[in-house]
This record gives structure tokens, sequence and C-alpha cells, in this order.
């Protein structure tokens, strides 16, 4: 099913041949309403490049245009910008035909990929903190939006598994530990000897070597130690699991460091031998002479004292994801601060002669009122799994004062629904480079931009049918009439033109934005139109576009991994 502006730009692009001219400009939607639904530069474009008149030149495209099935006579205005306002008809035609669509619209990619999006990856021995928010729920809704668009997708949460706090953490565990305080909360108690046992390392000489012989022993295979590392691996992988069961996330392959450790010295290996890496003072090192960003910034993939570190093991997994899970594509949801090192791996990879599209898709931070990275009063990182907790639990207490008569089995379940939501939409609804300040009053206000407010908003179009004791009738076409109903099709008719464009530049704040103005048109219709108490054939058409905006709604938070209540 073609949108309208895939409609009018092949119209548009017939008219240009037609002229004699080249395709030229963008035709997309209209910034401001006043001047119609879509409008193109192109004349604009083609009057600079030709040194003509723009608007002689709009005059002249238009003379070969024939658009009058869907839209009134376009206009010329400006300097040059061609605007085009849709036939009401046109836009009862299209939303009808979405009635019976569960896709709404949005045809699938004409040019599927098997992608493997890298997001997560939290680090064992520690619990995940807020930090870890943005990669986590943007990958998983870059995740669903490509899978909805039929890609094949792959879900990989690559765990920081392996490392030097190993060794700490070991030497703790078999000097400090306490057994019932692991029982109680292990996370805690694998966080606390490590932290004690890096305090005494800083100032004694033996505990810091007691320490690297724990590291030395646990890389050679010594069995208690590999013992109390899987130990170590199993406990934060119960809380990792408990936190991606609240936000509804889930993985396909969870590939810790530690899978690719008998590949390290093979990468090393291929890569001297293969000219893309040499030794440089007793360490394999590939440079980047030729890239003056990276001229100075060689990457050290074996250290002089012959360990592997991060880059030996990201080198290790891009071989791992395209030649065993044979993908073509490659998406790696990180913070901006690793820009460097994944532009290293990806030139590696280049060299190496891989064809795979690789992409580091970057995010910003997370602040607190303060606008500095988001802590605890005593400078820790805020646990996600409390964090999540917190916003269930307040959003229990916002229904508890709206709606108190609600069973406390639903209390939990809505609670969890909005608090969630409140979380995550509140990342996904900003750039995704845009910094942005954590805000509980904010994220859970059922006013302005925020899960809460389109949550209510679904939640209302259910309570009409509610209301009317009937679920949604089936129709053969939809009566629009009010310039409030006709908005808010034109604005549900846009939801498959929506959708494919996250993914263009990586923005759900894209499709939340369109969500949020979604739900902006719902209400103001509402205001404007009787639904249940309109004569039919009014009735029905109206109670079928309700439904069609609730059914949207919902479709578009859940490719965001947002759920909707029922009632609220």
């Amino acid at each position: 099913m073609e949108t309208f502006q895939t409609l009018l730009a092949n119209k548009f692009s017939d008219a240009l041949a037609k002229a004699g001219l080249p395709t030229a400009g963008e035709l997309t939607p209209a910034t401001d309403a006043r001047f119609g639904d879509y409008q193109t530069n192109a004349a604009l474009v083609l009057g600079k490049q030709r040194g003509e008149n723009p608007r002689t030149l709009a005059e002249k495209i238009l003379a070969g245009l024939d658009v009058s099935d869907l839209c009134e006579p376009p206009t010329v205005a400006g300097a040059g910008f061609i605007n085009f306002t849709l036939r009401s008809d046109a836009v009862a035609k299209k939303a009808g035909e979405l009635l019976s669509d569960e896709r709404f619209g949005v045809a699938k990619a004409s040019s599927t990929k098997r992608i493997v999006i890298d997001f997560g990856s939290p680090n064992v021995a520690k619990p995940m903190h807020v930090g870890h928010i943005r990669s986590t729920v943007l990958g998983d809704a870059l995740a669903r939006i490509a899978s909805f668009l039929g890609h094949e997708v792959i879900r990989d949460n690559h765990i920081g598994d392996w490392g030097t706090q190993f060794g700490m953490v070991i030497y703790g565990w078999k000097n400090l530990l306490d057994r019932e305080s692991l029982q109680r909360d292990p996370l805690a108690e694998i966080v606390r000897i490590y932290k004690e046992t890096n305090e005494r390392a800083i100032g004694d000489p033996q505990v810091r070597e007691a320490c690297r012989q724990e590291l030395v022993k646990l890389q050679a295979g010594n069995k208690e130690n590999i013992d109390i590392w899987n130990e170590c691996v199993a406990f934060s992988m119960q809380d990792f699991d408990h936190v991606y069961r609240l936000l509804d996330i889930r993985f396909d392959i969870q590939c810790g460091e530690s899978f690719y450790n008998d590949r390290l010295p093979a990468v090393v290996d291929r890569l001297l031998k293969s000219g893309i890496a040499e030794i440089s003072e007793g360490a394999v090192c590939v440079f980047f002479r030729d890239i003056p960003q990276l001229a100075d910034k060689p990457c050290i993939i074996r250290k002089r004292d012959g360990g592997f570190n991060y880059a030996t093991t990201d080198v290790a997994t891009v071989d791992y994801r395209i030649n065993d899970l044979k993908a073509d594509t490659v998406w790696i949801v990180t913070g901006a601060p690793q820009i460097l090192h994944f532009r290293q791996i990806f030139e590696i990879a280049r060299r190496e002669g891989y064809k795979a599209d690789f992409r580091h898709i970057t995010h910003g931070s997370i602040l607190g009122e303060d606008r500095k990275l988001m802590k605890t009063r005593s400078g820790e990182n805020v646990p996600l799994r409390e964090l999540l907790d917190e916003a269930c639990k307040r959003a229990r207490k916002i229904i508890e004062e709206k709606n108190p008569d609600v069973s406390d089995a639903d209390k939990v379940d809505i609670a969890q629904k909005i608090g969630i939501g409140a979380v995550k939409y509140a990342d996904l609804s900003q750039y995704r480079m845009t910094d942005y300040v954590f805000s509980w009053d904010r994220m859970l206000s059922l006013q302005g931009n925020t899960a809460p407010y389109l949550q209510n908003a679904y939640v209302r179009i259910r309570s009409i049918f509610r209301k009317s004791g009937e679920p949604a009738p089936k129709v053969d076409k939809l009566i629009l009439r009010d310039p409030s109903e006709i908005n808010l099709a034109k604005r549900i008719c846009q939801f498959a033109e929506i959708v494919p464009q996250v993914l263009n530049d990586f923005r759900p704040n894209i499709l939340a934005n369109y969500l949020f103005e979604l739900a902006n048109s719902f209400h103001t219709f509402y205001e404007a139109c009787s639904v249940l108490k309109s004569d039919e054939p009014i009735r029905g058409s109206r109670l079928a576009l309700c439904d069609l905006s609730g059914r949207v709604l919902q479709r578009g938070l859940d490719l965001l991994g947002i759920k909707v209540p029922e009632k609220m």
C-alpha cells in the first residue's frame, strides 16, 4: 500500500520528466499546516542550478502535474515552494483501507538485511546502573522496528565477563567474602569485596601482586578460580535477567567477552601475517597512518606483556558475527566515548576485506537535576533495578490517587506498564545524541510529551467501547466531515511514512513525537466531535476512527517497547 507521500512523489517525478527537468529537491510533509499537507522545494533547487526564476519553473512543472485524485489544485508559495493539500475524500479512502490492515500501511523493506544489533552490554560483577538505560532501550526499539520492517534481526548482549577486575574479585572472594551477605544480596557483596580489595591494593604492593597472580591463574584455566568466576557470572546474569524481564527486553544470544578467548591468538597471528598489524615496542599494533584523525592513535591488539584487550576481543567478535552468524549488517549501540575505538575496529574489518555495513550508533548521557551525570548522594552510579522499582512505586501511587477502586493485581500490572513505559519514553523521545535531565515529575506526568499521556489517550479510546458495550463496528468507508476528524485521519495515514524513517539515522524520537501528535489530534477530535451520541452512519464511522487511532497508538508504542494498559 503506497503512502500519500510516495504517490505524490511519483506523480511529481513524472511531471518533472514531462517538463524536461531532472529530479530535484524533496517532497516532504509540510512544516506548517496553513500551507497544506506536503511541499517540495524542487523549483527552488532547479532555479538555483539553472539560473531561472523558481516560481516560473514551478508553474511549468504544475502544468504537467495531475494530482486531482489526491489533492486540491497545488499552489506556489513564497519564492517557489509547491504546496499540496489532500482532498478529504482521498483521506477517507486511504484511512478506510487501513481499518483492515494490521500493518497500517507500513510496507516491508524492499531490500532486507541480516542485522546483528549489539546493545545493553553490562559488566559482570557489577549491577546494571542508570547509564545502561540508553543503550538498552534504544537498541531494543531499533531491533523491534527493524524486525517489523522485515529485516532478520539477531539481538546480541555482548557482556563484559572478562578482564583485569576479576583478579581483584577472586582475591576478595578468597579473603574477604561474607557467605551470608552473598546469599542475601550476591551482587552487593561482590561489589563490596571488589572495592575493599581495590583499596587494599592501592596501598599494599603485596595485595596488588596477589591480585595479579589470581588473574593469571584464571586466564590459565585454574579450576578454583574458574569456579569462582562462574559463580560471579551466574549471580550477575540472574540480576540482569530480572532487569530485562522488567523492561520486556530479550536477546537472541548473550556472548560474553570470555566466549572469544580461544579465538584471540589466531586474530593476532592473522593480522600480523596479512601486514595489517605490526610489532611496535614489543606490542602488536594496527596503525592508521593514512587516516588523519587516527594517524597518531594506533590500536593495540596485543600488549607487550602478551596480554589481549578489548580491541582483540572486538576484532574476534566481528569475525564471529560475519563468518558464523552470516550478518551483512552490524549495529553497535554504545555511548559516544567509544567513537574512536569502534572507528578503529571497523577500519580493521574493512582492511580485512569485510563488506558488511558496520554502524556505531552512539548516544548521549542521562543527567541528574544538577545537570551532571546522574549519581546517588554518595557519588555512586544509580542501580538500574532500584530505579525501575522506584518508577513502578511512583506510578502505583498515582493510580491509587486517581483510581483507588482498581484491584491490587491490576494496580501492580498497570503501575509496571506506566512506570517502565515512562522511563523508556523519556529516553526514546529525545534525539539519541542529546543529554537529558532525568525528572520523575516530568516523565510520569499525564500532560505533555510523556508515555502516561499517550497511554491515557489509548485508555480513553478503550473507555469509549466499554461505555458503548459493543466492539468496533465494521464499516465500508469512513465519513470525514469535521476538520478535526479529517486531521486525525491524515495523521493516522502518516504512520506508514514515519516508521521507515526511524532507521535512516536511528532516531526513535521521530516515532515518539509522531505518536504524541497523534494523541493530540485524537484529543482535539474527541473534544470537537460527538461519537456515541451521533446518528448513523456518522456514529459508526467515528467509532471506527477511534478504534483505528487506538490500534495505531498501541502498535507505535509497542515498536518503542512500551505497553499500554486497558485502564488507568
